[in-house]
């Protein structure tokens, strides 16, 4: 029986760490696949997905610069991809193309992992309007969370948000009013990454219960969470979004839905810190 074959492409893609999360996985059970990471420029990205098939390739992850481009190459979408308007994961069934998004997926079975029941904390104030910021405020609508808060500098980018999903829509001057009742606080923006220490949002506002999680997972501990492990808020860090978000995909292409387990969050904590 030929290998089962899959891929993560973007531009650049040698940063990707899906390799060695999917990898992993295959040595774990003993499954007669790979998992190779595909650069690919953005002009030729149409005709890479239309060669998929014929490649050998049962499917793949999407990132940076080609979310998009797939979401309008595939034939068939899932409903997460249509509301997030983003596809991470391409599968094939019956010969035909579909695309689907498993940020949301990832985003919220990290928090079931790490802060159960938390989709009852609500209302959420989220920081950002950005692609992450959609997968995230669908996962928040797919929980029934009812008060989503999206905050953003540019307020015409998070009102096309508002619109889209149903939420309310502030600028960034109004973020401490409305942190007092707010028992989640997630930051989809890049502040806080290495290189961008400025701290998202201050948690002081928030009530003693809140959770506060932050999707950068680079450094592991950003400033928002140090800040809101200082007040003794429960904080969950973005790595177990990475990890989760590839399962659906590896069960769809090798046939087993693998665990997020300590050993391999272990191993991608190890990469991230030796780099």
């Amino acid at each position: 029986m030929a290998e089962k074959k899959a891929f993560v492409t973007g531009h650049p893609i040698a940063h990707s760490r899906s390799p060695k999360i999917h990898g992993y996985w295959l040595a774990q059970y003993g499954i007669d696949g790979s998992y190779e990471a595909i650069d690919v420029a953005p002009d030729d990205f149409a005709s890479f997905l239309k060669a998929l098939g014929d490649n050998g390739f049962r499917g793949g992850n999407v990132t940076i610069p080609h979310k998009e481009a797939a979401f309008a190459g595939v034939a068939r979408r899932d409903h997460a991809a249509d509301a997030i308007g983003a596809v991470n994961t391409l599968w094939f069934e019956e010969g035909v193309l579909w695309g689907g998004n498993t940020d949301g997926y990832g985003f919220a079975a990290n928090l079931d992992q790490y802060a159960p029941g938390w989709a009852a904390n609500g209302p959420a104030v989220v920081l950002g309007a950005g692609g992450a910021s959609r997968a995230v405020i669908h996962a928040l609508k797919e929980r029934a969370v009812r008060d989503i808060r999206i905050v953003n500098r540019t307020l015409a980018r998070a009102e096309e948000l508002g619109r889209h999903f149903g939420a309310s829509v502030h600028g960034a001057d109004a973020l401490g009013e409305l942190l007092g009742d707010a028992g989640l606080l997630i930051n989809t923006t890049s502040l806080g990454m290495h290189g961008n220490e400025t701290l998202a949002a201050d948690p002081g506002a928030l009530p003693d219960h809140a959770i506060v999680t932050d999707i950068v997972y680079v450094p592991l501990e950003t400033p928002l969470l140090a800040a809101a492990r200082a007040r003794g808020l429960k904080t969950v860090d973005g790595l177990g979004m990475l990890l989760h978000q590839a399962v659906p995909g590896f069960e769809r292409w090798f046939g087993r839905k693998p665990d997020v387990t300590p050993e391999l969050r272990s191993m991608i904590v190890a990469d991230i810190e030796g780099h």
